[in-house]
This record gives C-alpha cells, sequence and structure tokens, in this order.
C-alpha cells in the first residue's frame, strides 16, 4: 500500500497538477474558495471504535493517547481537520469520543467539525435536530466550550455537515433556529437537494459507484457520479460551498448492515482519479474551499486510508493494530 510518506508526497505534489476535460464550458466565478491555491483537506472520522455495536480494530476511540497519534499522522499528510460523524445523546459513546477529539485537536492546533448524522426516525425529525443542535452549540461552540478553539470555521463561522439518514427533518425550521446563532453556522448537506436547498450552505459527494450502481468487480468507482456532483454544483450551486470528494476504495463486508457492496482500489487509481477530480471543472485560479476524503477510519466499510491506501499486491490492512 501507498504509505504515509508517500501519501503526503501525493497531497503536496499531485493536487496541482490535476486533470482537465477539454470542451467543457468556463466555470462560473465561485462565490466561495479556498484561502490558499488549493482545497483545505478534511477527513471524515468514525469516532466509535471500542463501542460493542462495532468491530474491534485493535484501538478505542476514547484513548487519548489513539488520538493524539491519529491527528499527528493525519497533519503529516497534510490533512487539516476531521470531520467526525455525531449522533447527539442518540449515541453517548460518540459524543465522549467527540469532547476528546475536540479538547484534544485544541492542543495539537488541528481542527474539527461535527457531521450530523440524521435520526431516521419519522416522527420528531425536525424537533430532535433542533435540539441536538443546540445541545452541540451549548456543549462545544460557545466560548467556555473546552477546545472550542479548534473548530473549522469558514470566514469566521463554524462549518457544520449533515448526513441525511432519514430525510424526515425539515431543515428550513433548523436554519431558522441556527441563524440566531452568533456566528450562524454554515451547514453542508450531502448532494444537491431539492425541498430544501435554500436551508444550506454547501454540498459534498459521497462515495458512490455512479448510475450503473455496484459492480460485481468492483470496477464502477464514481466517475459518472463525480461529473453529475461538480456539474450541479458548476451549473446550479456556484454560489454555494463546494467540498470536493475523494476515496480509495469500498467493502462493507466486515459490516453488520453489509449489503455485499464493492469498489475496487484500482492499484491506487481509484483514490488518485477522486482527489484531482475536481480539476476538471474549476482551474487553479478558482480552487473550491475543501475537500473531503472519506474516510479516515471506517474499517467497517472498507474506506479507511488511515493505514495508507492500498496498490496492486499489497491489499489494506484491515486495522492499524494496537498502540503501544
Amino acid at each position: 500500500m501507498l504509505g504515509r510518506a508517500i501519501l503526503t508526497l501525493f497531497f503536496l505534489f499531485l493536487l496541482p497538477h490535476g486533470c482537465s476535460s477539454p470542451g467543457l464550458p468556463a466555470p462560473v466565478q465561485l462565490k466561495y474558495k479556498a484561502a490558499g491555491t488549493s482545497p483545505e483537506i478534511l477527513a471524515l472520522y468514525e469516532a466509535w471504535f471500542g463501542f460493542s455495536k462495532h468491530i474491534s480494530v485493535g484501538y478505542s476511540s476514547h484513548d487519548p493517547a489513539v488520538i493524539r497519534r491519529q491527528i499527528q499522522e493525519a497533519k503529516s499528510m497534510g490533512i487539516s481537520a476531521f470531520v467526525v460523524d455525531w449522533y447527539g445523546d442518540r449515541e453517548p459513546f460518540i459524543d465522549q469520543s467527540y469532547a476528546r477529539m475536540q479538547t484534544t485537536a485544541a492542543k495539537q492546533h488541528f481542527h474539527v467539525a461535527m457531521m450530523y448524522d440524521e435520526t431516521s426516525e419519522e416522527d420528531g425529525a425536525t424537533d430532535e435536530a433542533i435540539a441536538d443542535f443546540t445541545m452541540f452549540h451549548d456543549t462545544y461552540l460557545s466560548p467556555k466550550s473546552p477546545g472550542h478553539q479548534a473548530y473549522l470555521t469558514y470566514e469566521g463561522r463554524p462549518i457544520i455537515f449533515i448526513w441525511p439518514n432519514g430525510m424526515h427533518t425539515n431543515w428550513d425550521q433548523v436554519r431558522s433556529v441556527v441563524n440566531k446563532w452568533s456566528p450562524a453556522p454554515l451547514l453542508i448537506d450531502e448532494n444537491p437537494p431539492g425541498q430544501y436547498a435554500d436551508a444550506f450552505d454547501g454540498f459534498y459527494p459521497w462515495i458512490n459507484p455512479g448510475p450503473q450502481g455496484w459492480a460485481p468487480d468492483g470496477s464502477h468507482w464514481g466517475e459518472e457520479y463525480l461529473n453529475t456532483f461538480y456539474k450541479t454544483m458548476l451549473s446550479k450551486y456556484s454560489d454555494k460551498i463546494i467540498v470536493g470528494g475523494a476515496w480509495s476504495q469500498f467493502n462493507d463486508s466486515k459490516a453488520a448492515w453489509t449489503l455485499n457492496r464493492h469498489m475496487s482500489a484500482r492499484c491506487g487509481q481509484t483514490f488518485q482519479d477522486t482527489f484531482n477530480f475536481w480539476r476538471k471543472y474549476f482551474p487553479a485560479d478558482e480552487p473550491i474551499p475543501f475537500l473531503m476524503l472519506e474516510t479516515w477510519n471506517d474499517y467497517e466499510e472498507g474506506t479507511a486510508i488511515e493505514p495508507g491506501v492500498p496498490t496492486c499486491g499489497k491489499p489494506a490492512k484491515q486495522s492499524p493494530g494496537p498502540i503501544s
């Protein structure tokens, strides 16, 4: 597999030389661009390891030494923030992991953001989201919150990602509540939605094989899906925050919810192609603000880049092993 040192060089040198597609219309000027010459690199982080509902990967997400090590490794690879999947008080273990992550990130000069995992229950979804957001604000974003200075912001506003699990939340109502925060957060949803598009400040793509679905040999790596995502953002949502997505592979065979879905790493080519895909639509002088690696450590769905990106003949490890 590609070691972390190689991944670091990949981030530093491959990114500025992304591909382009002839024949595409001139890109619309973006309202929100990267602070520098390239997107800020984020990584989705699962904080549930060590809890009995999930597989054992050799470490606990509650272990401060593990969190410090992960932050140091991520920083060495050019990653500036972990986006932590969070469920409010539905998952106390994960909430405790988040608290440890935020306080540790502040000490390590690293950033952290929350991805809100929406409830799948239809009844009360909006009220629950409002209660969860309020809890998160009061616990983690207030000036008195431990480690609050580590929280990821853009133009001074905290960024909150949304995982649309149940699709029952009225995001217009949530938006009206969080707009009263000072400062109001930026809400980033998965894929450009229809009904509540105006409630969100931006969108991100997620691991997807494309319209043909999952191929038995894993060869559908998401090219058509990413083309559609970036084209849609370019044509309809250039006034929103565009978060790019990159992934190396997918294999949910170890997950309790497995559907036997596979996406091949293609000897590292899947990661390289998705990492640079945004450049087909946005030139060097119009860099999108963020690129999210999906994921840092989801070993249950086989997307973790924590141990490196697999190459031919060297399959990815199933876990990074215990911390000595």
